[in-house]
């Protein structure tokens, strides 16, 4: 499967998404039909997406004669075909709350790895599901958004605008108190995947979730690959070793901080409380 055959199929389970969702009534996108494996509670909305997106997979693998695995929120992890090393990391509605109430701040997110790591998406593909907006990174090739390359405008070292994420009110209160006086405004979107893809185009310099042991691989294993090809820092401070083994599965959890480098990760998880700032990953910006 070459990067380009990929990406038609992330943007065949996106068409897939966008309708499904679409065809949930906002009065029932709330219903409860469980709890998923990843140990959340399933709502309408998020079945119906990830019907759709692993729909597309299940016909990928049937045609194409390929294999992977698949991990998803309610799902867990599902082998197709003959498995192999090809790893299909997907969250088919990040920000689902937002999507519930009707607020248009959530995200189809996949990424396509080659192995079981985080070093190992070649392809992060998140689609804003509220204005239509389309991120792809290709690892050691750049980002884009709408076909715009990323990296020409990076994220303030003065840390203007920044984003919280996975937050509740005993989380966030403390956490803007903690803000320095060069933090000129908060902002919570509700997508970590997208607050992600926005610091990748220098629209937000600093991001940080908040809940403990929170984030997990669904959560962010598309864009961190947009915030590292377009030249910035991210890293998972309660993960054991470096960023790039963290794995892709529904195990794995930390909380999350990105900004322009491994200096101003440092600064925003010390003043956070959330630790040092290690296990950062970042491509190289050039210039």
């Amino acid at each position: 499967m070459t990067p380009e055959r990929w990406l038609e199929v992330c943007r065949a389970m996106r068409d897939g998404v966008r309708e499904a969702v679409r065809a949930v009534p906002r009065a029932r996108r709330a219903d409860e039909l469980g709890r998923g494996a990843g140990g959340d509670t399933t709502v309408a909305v998020d079945r119906a997406a990830e019907d759709a997106a692993f729909g597309v997979l299940t016909d990928l693998a049937g045609d194409a004669g390929i294999g992977f695995t698949v991990v998803s929120e309610e799902i867990g992890e599902r082998t197709l075909g003959a498995g192999g090393e090809w790893r299909i990391v997907i969250d088919p509605v990040d920000g689902s709350l937002n999507a519930k109430r009707g607020l248009p701040l959530y995200a189809f997110s996949v990424a396509i790895a080659d192995g079981p790591a985080m070093a190992d998406v070649v392809l992060g593909y998140v689609y804003d599901l509220g204005n239509g907006e389309e991120w792809i990174a290709h690892r050691g090739a750049g980002a884009s958004v709408d076909g715009v390359a990323l990296g020409s405008s990076r994220p303030l070292e003065r840390l203007q605008l920044v984003a919280l994420e996975a937050t509740r009110p005993e989380h966030l209160a403390p956490a803007a108190a903690a803000m320095p006086g060069e933090v000129e405004r908060v902002r919570v979107l509700g997508s970590l995947a997208l607050a992600l893809c926005h610091l990748a185009d220098g629209r937000l310099d600093a991001v940080a979730s908040l809940r403990p042991n929170g984030a997990r691989s669904i959560d962010i294993a598309a864009a961190q690959l947009m915030v590292r090809e377009a030249g910035a820092a991210v890293a998972l401070p309660d993960a054991e070793g470096p960023f790039g083994a963290a794995p892709l599965d529904l195990i794995g959890r930390s909380r999350v901080v990105a900004a322009r480098d491994e200096a101003s990760i440092a600064r925003v998880a010390g003043m956070l409380g959330i630790g040092p700032g290690a296990a950062a990953g970042r491509t190289p910006h050039p210039g």
